[in-house]
């Protein structure tokens, strides 16, 4: 679906009066600018974000304790490891909101004080400059969710499929590039194979799980942080921080 924003001449006419609606406000009522209604533009939060984001959590430290298991992942080098951590942490996570059958709703994030955004000069800002998770975005990722839960995958089929998404040999500046390569086959070969016995009759599943998995690559990483590690980590670099979890003891 092609997202186009028509908002922009409403845009244009309303930056124009912004500055005098909020001189001109002298008897104290507040002023509302304009939001985008477009779901391209149109940003959002969680509506409840405290259970919500606990369950993310609980779901982001099982898919960092997966990868740790793996006992091929952890003869790789620790450069190669924080690599393939950094491509495939994010798909695996959407993975494990699958998997665990997580369900979240969000509404439209508050908007900020005209006035204040002018004073701060927010384009300098480091919090304005985050890619602010949009409508767009989430409805990327829910329907990616209802994809993997319409294939109804087994715990193994989940298995097998990390595995394929952890062992990326096109990550750059891999060392061990062809071993991981590897590896990919191998996870590719187990999940073909695990589908027999489980669906004998049903051919094309190992094709329909392939093309769901490629659906993982549209939804961004700064939307799954945004979203749902933003307003628990705060100001933190959520990189650094799973970094350290995966080389924690």
């Amino acid at each position: 679906m092609d997202y186009k924003c028509h908002c922009s001449l409403n845009d244009n006419m309303q930056s124009n009066a912004i500055l005098y609606n909020i001189l001109s406000r002298a008897d104290g009522d507040s002023f509302t600018p304009h939001r985008c209604h477009c779901e391209i533009r149109r940003t959002v939060c969680l509506k409840t974000p405290n259970a919500t984001c606990q369950v993310a959590s609980d779901v982001l430290v099982k898919t960092i304790h997966f990868m740790k298991s793996l006992p091929a992942f952890q003869q790789l080098p620790p450069k190669d490891q924080l690599a393939l951590l950094g491509s495939c942490w994010a798909p695996l996570f959407i993975l494990g909101l699958a998997q665990e059958r997580v369900s979240f709703e969000v509404a439209d994030s508050p908007a900020a004080s005209m006035l204040k955004r002018i004073l701060l000069n927010c384009h300098q800002d480091t919090e304005a400059r985050r890619e602010q998770p949009t409508l767009v975005g989430v409805h990327k990722l829910k329907s990616c969710l209802q994809k993997f839960w319409s294939l109804d995958l087994s715990p193994k089929e989940y298995a097998y499929l990390k595995g394929t998404m952890i062992f990326n040999p096109d990550v750059p500046d891999l060392k061990a590039a062809l071993f991981i390569e590897g590896l990919q086959r191998e996870a590719q070969h187990a999940l073909r194979e695990v589908l027999l016995p489980l669906h004998p009759n049903d051919r094309g599943r190992f094709a329909r799980i392939l093309l769901t998995a490629s659906f993982l690559k549209t939804i961004t990483s700064n939307l799954i942080t945004e979203l749902f590690f933003r307003p628990v980590i705060g100001q933190a670099d959520l990189q650094e921080l799973l970094a350290e979890m995966l080389f924690s003891r």
